[in-house]
């Protein structure tokens, strides 16, 4: 991965976030969190 697109992916998920909270509601940090406890989960019950 270059260090363009890794900024492209980077401004891409900071936008994303800015329309969840300006405009779309959606809640996606906590839907980012909820994600990443049940991945989490899952990854120490295979440890």
């Amino acid at each position: 991965m270059t260090n363009a697109i890794a900024v492209a992916l980077v401004i891409l998920i900071l936008a994303l976030f800015a329309a969840d909270q300006l405009w779309l509601h959606w809640d996606l940090p906590l839907l980012v969190a909820r994600s990443m406890d049940g991945f989490i989960e899952h990854v120490s019950f295979w440890r």
